[in-house]
């Protein structure tokens, strides 16, 4: 009798909403700190306190407005600083805006992988502490699609000095069969120094008809002041640049050159080859690298490289172009290099798909990864001072 009124006095916890309370301590918690960070940066940018005086002041508070952000702990209401001169640019915020393209690529990635709608709802809240109903996913998709399809067709505005251009083939499955899709894109550095993403294009490949598309819709979107374009010397890309854009000069990248080259020289060579190669592109000037490249065509001939020594010397004078602009310019412009990096951060992302289930697709995921890459450092950091370039006596000339 004395253990049945003993087990009766025993304490039974909820142990469901002793977790409800906790997770709501804890989304607390999360948001108070948040909040508090945001304050300290306000303060640090203000150089004092809300509603402190100080010699050292250089900005004062004017509100703040809300942003919702999603964490493990829930979502939390972020009260956002104002002030009245200098914009607040939080790293919170930054992180934010990464974490959400991030949301939309992995979306993306899962639904072209073919992982089940229905699984996408427990991956989603596993990941980032938000359950997306597998109902809206692909609605989800096709709204990621329109407003991605609307920043790749953009207004493009301003001038553009510099333009790179490259292509990515891909593989889609059709009917049944896997074949290729080439993604073409566009990059350009502004007069101001700073890159931009300019635009992506599904082409069948990198032929006549691709490129004079993708090249034709940079021009109708607002793409110009173009004084260089720098890209390979790929089927079909240099006839579309001189029908749309006569007036701008073209550089054959280096590297891709030299590569030609290689294909017909034997392996053992190929290392003094380089050397020799490279010593044209190292001289001060044009003439002084075409020089060098007459010395290069008949040491060539004399190893008994006649195919390498012509591709030499019918190629070299496209590869000098850059020779044109300012000095400081040429390491960055003699080569599509700066391109190359972009390209392999996209290679990196579409590898896990593997098989598109068409162009489209595959060209949204580029897109949406491109969008990304142009929204860190890499578009907002300075690349180039373009006050060189402006001021070439050349130039002017050409802007009269």
């Amino acid at each position: 009798m004395s253990e049945e009124r003993s087990q009766g006095r025993i304490i039974r916890i909820d142990e469901g909403l002793v977790k409800a309370q906790l997770g709501e301590v804890v989304r607390e918690t999360v948001e108070q700190t948040l909040n508090s960070m945001l304050d300290a940066e306000a303060d640090e940018l203000c150089g004092a306190k809300r509603y402190e005086r100080t010699a050292d002041r250089v900005d004062t508070r004017a509100g703040h407005y809300q942003r919702n952000l999603d964490t493990k702990a829930g979502t939390v209401t972020l009260k956002v600083p104002k002030l009245r001169t200098i914009p607040f640019e939080s790293a919170i915020i930054d992180r934010y805006h990464r974490r959400e393209c991030s949301v939309e690529e992995a979306l993306m990635e899962m639904y072209l992988a073919g992982v089940s709608v229905r699984r996408v709802e427990d991956i989603t809240e596993a990941l980032w502490g938000t359950r997306v109903s597998a109902g809206v996913v692909s609605k989800l998709n096709q709204e990621l699609y329109d407003k991605i399809d609307v920043w790749r067709t953009r207004k493009i505005e301003g001038s553009f000095p510099y333009v790179y251009l490259d292509g990515i083939v891909l593989k889609r499955t059709w009917a049944d069969e896997i074949r290729n899709v080439s993604i073409l894109v566009a990059f350009g550095v502004n007069d101001d120094g700073y890159r931009e993403i300019l635009g992506a294009s599904e082409g069948a490949k990198e032929d006549k008809s691709g490129w004079g598309a993708f090249i034709g819709s940079l021009k109708e979107r607002g793409l110009g002041g173009v004084r260089l374009f720098i890209s390979d010397k790929c089927m079909g890309l240099v006839e579309s640049l001189g029908e749309y854009y006569p007036e701008a000069q073209w550089q054959r990248c280096t590297v891709h050159f030299y590569r030609n080259v290689f294909n017909n020289v034997p392996s053992t060579k190929v290392k003094d080859v380089a050397a020799m190669l490279k010593a044209i592109h190292a001289q001060e000037d044009r003439d002084a690298s075409l020089g060098k490249a007459a010395l290069v065509v008949e040491k060539l001939k004399a190893m008994k490289l006649g195919i390498a020594a012509k591709t030499v010397e019918e190629g070299i004078h496209e590869t000098l172009t850059y020779t044109s602009f300012p000095r400081e310019h040429w390491r960055s412009i003699r080569t599509s290099n700066p391109m190359e990096r972009v390209m392999r951060e996209i290679r990196r992302r579409t590898r896990v798909v593997g098989n598109f289930p068409d162009g489209r697709s595959a060209l949204m995921l580029v897109t949406a990864r491109l969008r990304y890459i142009a929204g860190r450092e890499w578009g907002t950091r300075r690349y180039m001072d373009m006050d060189r370039l402006l001021g070439m006596v050349s130039f002017k000339v050409l802007d009269a």
